[in-house]
């Protein structure tokens, strides 16, 4: 026989079964059975001021712990805020695990009046989510848990959505062991794509290698691959700093460039490794590739979607790039047409030449930004300018560091809960957010978290008053700019009404200070850095 628990003691400890020692989320009146059993089962909470920062944060400290970020939402509305950032999850890869509380189990289809009712959430949720589930019993609980955990283990990962029907919350019924999800080691890719792939790359006069986010945990044989097959490396917004970006044959992040673009198109084999190659990736739809194109996901839907591949090599990225580069060493090499490292130096420079004069306003503040942190630093990131045009391909990072960018769904407002998320999870880690004005408040709220958590956490922000990147595009096209203005706020001083610190930045070496400063002071400091839009 087993244990007599409510439904809400026996979602948290199936939680804990997964080790799962921190959530992010609010209470509400229908979810209280959860927040009952979470400190007796040694789970952290951290409370934010909105469900979609709770979601950002358990988003920002997946990414860096490389385990599930969870969320505890109460119904409705709650759960509904959450789902800007399960979207964000889900276009990102990122695991996140997304708890609620829903309607009774015989609850009519036809409306009653129940507070935070909704028609379905499983429904609403399925759009955004990898999946959701609304389970019909309190001995299902652990059985979905599982599940998810089963998802995040063995495929790509994405967000999931379990629903508790708030009445088998408080529910009491006789449970069995915590099911946990069985060890499955990650998939290898089969001996022939490998051996196809080996003799392509092999052969190749003017081999390319793409990384994108999935290739995170295949650092070292990305670098060697690299080396060995003498081929430039240019990454997505989510493979930033995998392989060096100071290193000579990185083009760091740079697919949205003309010039990289074409050399791409040039190459006689493109190995993309852990991407999608995305518009959101190239800012552009994707070129047509003369070359083969060899691609390695974990996904096999990846080997179709946009430019399919002529190779598919399906598997984990360590394991597939380590065959893979067995095979190229076992693999009579041809001489490659050019010198590598001079092509990277040409295709670096044709890349600053194309966007010197847009660029250039944030170089030099970036530059004292990577003179102050530490090599393993986090940087959160924002879908602001001085992110996407600027530290995206600006700022260098290698392996040690990170670099949260919300890419394809493009929030906006990701960079503050998330920069807390990544702080929550690495104490003793630096990190920043760095973002502009117009993003920021979307979720400024979460000063108020970080400064309730009192770790040093420096917030840079870009002021331009207002939605630059629209009013550049409005402009562009000849419009007048309309609804793109912010009036005026004093960021700094909204900082220190949540309880923490701000100042502002003229210059770099303003900001070289107030970072070092920051990184030493308990809370948030927002350094505000007044910019004009050329």
């Amino acid at each position: 026989m087993g244990d007599a628990v409510t439904g809400g003691e026996a979602l948290v400890r199936a939680l804990c079964g997964h080790a799962v020692t921190q959530v992010f989320g609010i209470p509400g009146t229908h979810n209280l059975e959860i927040y009952r059993h979470l400190s007796a089962y040694g789970i952290r909470h951290v409370l934010p001021r909105h469900e979609q920062g709770a979601g950002y944060a358990a988003d920002g400290y997946a990414r860096v712990t490389h385990r599930p970020g969870v969320v505890i939402t109460t119904t409705g509305p709650a759960l509904l805020n959450a789902a800007a950032a399960i979207g964000q999850a889900y276009s990102d890869s990122v695991p996140l695990l997304v708890v609620s509380p829903g309607m009774p189990l015989r609850h009519p289809r036809l409306a009653t009046g129940l507070l935070h009712e909704m028609r379905s959430q499983t429904e609403a949720l399925r759009g955004v989510a990898a999946f959701s589930h609304r389970v019909s019993s309190v001995a299902e609980i652990d059985a979905a848990i599982a599940r998810a955990f089963t998802l995040f283990h063995t495929r790509r990962p994405r967000p999931v959505h379990i629903e508790v029907p708030l009445d088998l919350l408080e529910a009491v019924e006789e449970t069995g062991p915590v099911r946990v999800t069985p060890h499955a080691g990650p998939p290898a890719p089969g001996t022939e794509a490998v051996r196809k792939a080996s003799e392509v790359v092999s052969r190749a006069h003017r081999p390319a290698l793409v990384l994108g986010g999935g290739a995170r945990g295949a650092t070292a044989s990305c670098l060697a691959l690299a080396q060995e097959l003498g081929a430039p490396v240019v990454t997505t917004a989510n493979g930033k700093g995998i392989v060096p970006e100071t290193h000579p044959l990185s083009l760091g992040v740079s697919l949205h460039s003309p010039s990289v673009q074409r050399w791409l198109t040039e190459s006689d084999a493109v190995l993309a490794v852990g991407t999608e190659l995305a518009e959101s990736d190239l800012w552009s739809p994707t070129p047509a590739l003369n070359g083969t194109l060899i691609r390695v996901d974990l996904d096999p839907d990846q080997m179709y979607a946009g430019l399919p591949a002529d190779i598919a090599v399906v598997g984990d990225a360590a394991i597939s790039l380590k065959a893979l580069l067995s095979g190229v060493r076992g693999h009579a090499r041809v001489e490659a047409d050019k010198d590598a490292v001079g092509v990277v130096s040409a295709l670096r420079a044709a890349r600053d030449a194309e966007t010197a004069e847009r660029d250039a306003r944030w170089i030099p503040y970036l530059r004292a930004i990577r003179s102050i942190l530490t090599d393993d630093a986090v940087i959160t990131s924002d879908s602001s300018q001085c992110c996407y045009y600027g530290a995206l391909p600006h700022l260098p990072l290698g392996p040690e560091g990170r670099y949260l960018h919300p890419t394809g769904f493009g929030t906006l407002g990701y960079a503050l809960p998330a920069a807390i998320g990544a702080k929550v999870a690495q104490p003793d880690r630096q990190v920043v957010a760095l973002g502009g004005d117009g993003g920021l408040q979307f979720t400024v709220q979460e000063l108020a978290t970080a400064a309730q958590l009192q770790l040093p956490l420096p917030v840079v922000v870009f002021d331009n008053g207002g939605y630059g990147e629209i009013r550049d595009e409005m402009a562009a096209r000849g419009d007048n700019p309309t609804a793109v203005d912010l009036a005026p706020v004093d960021l700094p001083a909204l900082a220190r009404a949540y309880g923490g610190h701000g100042t502002r930045a003229c210059g770099p070496d303003e900001l070289a200070a107030a970072l070092a400063e920051a990184l030493r002071t308990p809370g948030p400091t927002l350094i505000a850095i007044p910019e004009e839009s050329p």
